[in-house]
C-alpha cells in the first residue's frame, strides 16, 4: 500500500483544505503535514502578512511626520537654513540634521568638555552646510565626529589658492 499523497489540513486559523503532498518523500509527509496544521492556510497568512505590512507603513508615516514636525521646529528654534535637493530627500535631510545636531550636542557638550562658545562655533558652521544629502550621508556618524566632518564640507566650499597662477 503507498503512502498518501492528498492530506487534510485543518490549518490553525480553523480552515480545512487537502494538500498534494506528493513533492515530499513518503517518510516525511505526516510531519510536514503537522507542521501545516500549526500554521494558517495560505490565504489567511497572506492576508495577515498584507494587514501587518499595511500597518508597519501607516506606523512608519506617522513616526515621520511626527519626527519631521519636531525636527522643523528645532531648525525655526535654533535659526537653521531650509536645506535643499529633492522633495524625498529635504524632509529625511531635515530628520538626519536633527538628530545627529542633537546628538552631538549631548555628546560634546552635555557629556563632554566643549564649551557653549565652541558649540556655537559648531552651529554656525552646520548652518553653512544646506545640501540634504550631505546630512543624509551622514546619519550614521558618530555624533562626536561632527565637528571634523563639518570642517572638512566647509573647507570644500571655501576659495583655495592656486599656486600656479
Amino acid at each position: 500500500m503507498a503512502v498518501k499523497r492528498i492530506w487534510t489540513i485543518d490549518h490553525a486559523c480553523g480552515h480545512r483544505a487537502d494538500r498534494d503532498l506528493s513533492d515530499r518523500p513518503a517518510d516525511r509527509r505526516a510531519g510536514y503535514a503537522r507542521w501545516l496544521a500549526e500554521r494558517d492556510c495560505t490565504s489567511c497568512w497572506k492576508t495577515s502578512r498584507t494587514e501587518d505590512a499595511e500597518a508597519r507603513a501607516a506606523w512608519v508615516e506617522a513616526k515621520r511626520t511626527e519626527e519631521l514636525a519636531e525636527a522643523e521646529a528645532w531648525a525655526a528654534q535654533y535659526r537653521m537654513p531650509p536645506l535643499e535637493g529633492t522633495d524625498r530627500l529635504v524632509p529625511w535631510g531635515v530628520r538626519c540634521r536633527h538628530r545627529l545636531m542633537t546628538a552631538a550636542y549631548t555628546a560634546l557638550v552635555v557629556e563632554g568638555e566643549t564649551g557653549e562658545a565652541a558649540w556655537e562655533r559648531i552651529e554656525d558652521a552646520a548652518r553653512t552646510v544646506t545640501r540634504a544629502g550631505w546630512w543624509v550621508d551622514q546619519r550614521d556618524t558618530d555624533p562626536e565626529d561632527l565637528p571634523e566632518l563639518l570642517e572638512a564640507a566647509t573647507e570644500a566650499d571655501r576659495p583655495t589658492e592656486n599656486p600656479y597662477v
